[in-house]
């Protein structure tokens, strides 16, 4: 069981801390109805850039609230693959991939 989120739905360029904070308030209401057995995929289809401010912001709180619930969908785009890469490393701790 998993719960599907488009970034793309906070815009195709996610760029500052400032908007990536917004967006995270903005998703606790939904963040709310995920169960305790539900996964949450992020998709990042549609996304043009996402800066590494922004991610921080979005992405690991969301990596600190649900561990091994959050899982990030495979990326082409080579702005999204770079900052997940240095999330990773800011986080000491890796992100779950779905295969």
């Amino acid at each position: 069981n998993y719960m599907k989120l488009k970034l793309e739905k906070f815009g195709t360029t996610l760029m500052t801390r400032e908007l990536g904070s917004e967006a995270f308030k903005a998703f606790q209401s939904t963040l709310r109805e995920l169960r305790e057995d539900e996964e949450l995929e992020i998709d990042f289809s549609g996304v043009l850039t996402l800066s590494s401010s922004w991610a921080d912001e979005f992405l690991s709180p969301l990596l600190a609230q649900l561990g091994e619930r959050l899982v990030l969908l495979p990326s082409d785009n080579l702005s999204v693959q770079a900052t997940l890469k240095i999330l990773q490393e800011v986080n000491k701790r890796p992100f779950k991939y779905k295969k």
